[in-house]
């Protein structure tokens, strides 16, 4: 929720108020997680990106913060990219969601595990495109919204779509015996 948040709200003149509310958005996440079961790794990277953001734009001049003003929600897409890309060096960052709603003996098995790498890297691969497009939209022209916008929003539509539908869909083909 905060990256979405911030996304929406991050732009050349409002950045510094969507790191703010992406800050308090990743807080109001993380308290609750903290409480029931172990942070996860985007709540906790989170809250840490917010926070130095809003450190940024308090300390740093204005001339100082061009760079980030132009290219905030590049970083931020960057950061998730790295987050959920590096996951997979470890613990997949889809598995500590699914974990919730899969009984515990599903994690170890090679159908959940190949699912939340899969997943992980198709969150991944989408957060990177949608940082290289951010990179490509300020010398675009025209196209800057189909680059920082429409096509993003594309992308994570279609990401999400398949997040629901693919974890069911190996469930399915589990049960036929496939």
């Amino acid at each position: 929720m905060p990256w979405i948040v911030f996304d929406v709200i991050a732009g050349p003149s409002t950045w510094k108020l969507a790191a703010l509310t992406a800050l308090v958005a990743a807080l109001v996440v993380a308290v609750p997680d903290a409480r029931h079961h172990a942070p996860k790794v985007l709540t906790i990277v989170g809250v840490v990106f917010f926070a130095v953001l809003c450190v940024l734009g308090l300390v740093l001049d204005r001339h100082s913060l061009i760079w980030l003003e132009t290219y905030a929600q590049v970083l931020s897409s960057g950061v998730l990219a790295v987050v959920a890309l590096g996951s997979l060096a470890f613990t997949p960052f889809t598995e500590q969601y699914a974990r919730e709603s899969t009984p515990p003996e599903v994690w170890g098995t090679p159908r959940f595990q190949r699912t939340n790498r899969l997943l992980t890297a198709l969150w991944g691969t989408v957060f990177l495109v949608t940082a290289l497009l951010g990179l490509a939209a300020p010398h675009a022209g025209s196209a800057k919204d189909w680059l920082t916008w429409v096509i993003p929003v594309i992308l994570l539509v279609l990401v999400f779509r398949i997040t629901r539908w693919y974890p069911e869909h190996v469930r399915e083909q589990a049960r036929r015996g496939r």
